[in-house]
């Protein structure tokens, strides 16, 4: 558990449920924090253009970065992210999309919460995968 000054961001991988050391199973938030959503992120530069069409591993490098980049506009880092949803298309190969996240996730002292999801389609037909995340930045 981390404790803040006035705010609490508890990591908890209770008795009873798997404990995997690259994900929590819940988080608990408490107190004065900011949160920050970050919606839908895909394998785009800032032109708009898709980022290694047809290859999954280059999409998923790319979508994280694009995570980054809007957590940093938010006043986060990745070590506040709580929550990751990942949306994989159907066929792809969801070790390939978690790898772009495993050297970020372990340099991190409490994992996140992770959504893994298969889907048959995304908004852009090139998109192989996309990733949501909610981060919690305590009040020092």
């Amino acid at each position: 558990m981390e404790k803040h000054t006035k705010s609490e961001v508890t990591y908890l991988s209770p008795d009873g449920l798997f404990k995997n050391p690259a994900y929590s199973q819940l988080v608990i938030t408490k107190g004065p924090f900011t949160t920050i959503y970050v919606g839908g992120q895909n394998a785009t530069d800032k032109e708009g253009k898709v980022v290694g069409k047809g290859d999954l591993k280059a999409q998923a490098a790319q979508t994280l970065n694009n995570i980054k980049i809007a957590l940093e506009a938010g006043g986060a880092s990745l070590t506040n992210v709580i929550k990751w949803n990942v949306y994989i298309i159907e066929g792809q190969d969801a070790k390939v999309a978690f790898q772009a996240l495993q050297e970020d996730l372990k340099k991190m002292s409490h994992p996140p919460i992770i959504t893994g999801v298969f889907v048959a389609a995304l908004a852009q037909p090139d998109f192989l995968l996309e990733m949501d995340a909610v981060a919690v930045v305590p009040e020092q």
